[in-house]
């Protein structure tokens, strides 16, 4: 008899680019996880660091109070997001709304204004990183960002890449890592759900899966940036791998044939949360754990036909 597919782990990341928070639960809205990249670090223009440029960003944690993953939780005047980085002093910035707004930040296809974590912050990013920063937050009550519409019409994120959810398997990784030279961890690739029991990059075919009351709908495969060579732990990116040999099994040549290929490398799935599908008036069903079960409603029938 197979094992249920359930969730190993769920992952935060507050600030986007810097290094997530293995969560027990977590509360899921229409535009991702409560927290999850609430925050970015942009330069004097506004525009957003990722470690695709900035690979330093992978050494600054985060720290929200413990109650900030309950669901219906609102900061005190006293709760923080604590960051903190080799050589840095921490940095407490409060949950509580900004009073300062920064005009024209922009991130991918996306500007608008965004609340600005002051002088502090901004001096803490740029003393880190060596180069004019600022810090700031998404502003949920006057931007709305939405997610690629021919993916995903009607959805929205917060600074996330493109989509509000990313889902892998620890199955997905430990085949990868028969391959490596050298075995990489799952925070390379900076999921928010890894699912144990599941086949081998079975994620591929799941059009819509359940946990508790709530449906996800599979968007496309995630296609992979730079951003998987870089260390996690050090910071320092490598030349080529993962992606050299995900590029032998795992590219749209490999996997889409028929298709035109473009060069990309492709691991976990992409996400939107459907409330449509969900009974909302039942509070506290929008809260998801490590150790829920996984049911897989609908496939695609094979990864040729996955949208990319």
């Amino acid at each position: 008899m197979e094992e249920a597919l359930k969730i190993q782990s769920l992952v935060i990341y507050p600030i986007k680019s810097c290094r997530g928070i293995s969560v027990p639960q977590a509360t899921v809205t229409h535009t991702g996880f409560q927290w999850d990249r609430y925050w970015l670090v942009v330069n004097y223009k506004g525009r957003a660091y990722t470690q695709r440029v900035e690979p330093k960003l992978a050494l600054v944690e985060s720290e929200l109070p413990k109650e900030a993953f309950l669901e219906d939780w609102e900061p005190k005047k006293d709760s923080f997001l604590v960051v903190r980085a080799p050589g840095m002093s921490p940095l407490k910035i409060p949950l509580t709304k900004p009073s300062s707004v920064a005009e024209g930040v922009s991130m991918w296809e996306w500007s608008g204004s965004a609340f600005d974590e002051g002088e502090e912050a901004a001096k803490w990013f740029s003393d880190y990183l060596g180069k004019q920063s600022r810090l700031v937050r998404f502003n949920k009550d006057t931007e709305t960002r939405p997610s690629p519409p021919e993916f995903a019409a009607g959805y929205s994120t917060t600074f996330a890449d493109m989509f509000p959810f990313l889902v892998a398997s620890q199955a997905s990784l430990d085949q990868l890592n028969t391959l490596l030279p050298e075995p990489v961890p799952i925070n390379r690739f900076r999921p928010n759900i890894l699912v144990d029991n599941c086949d081998p990059f079975g994620e591929d075919l799941w059009d819509e899966i359940k946990i508790n009351d709530l449906v996800f709908q599979g968007v496309r495969l995630c296609s992979r940036c730079k951003v998987p060579t870089v260390n996690q732990e050090t910071g320092v990116p490598g030349a080529a791998e993962p992606t050299e040999t995900l590029m032998k099994f795992r590219s749209d040549n490999v996997l889409m044939p028929g298709k035109k290929p473009r060069g990309k490398v492709f691991f976990g799935k992409e996400m939107v949360w459907n409330w449509n599908l969900t009974n909302t008036e039942d509070k506290g069903k929008k809260t998801i754990k490590v150790g829920d079960t996984i049911s897989v409603l609908r496939k695609i029938p094979s990864r040729a036909e996955a949208a990319v």
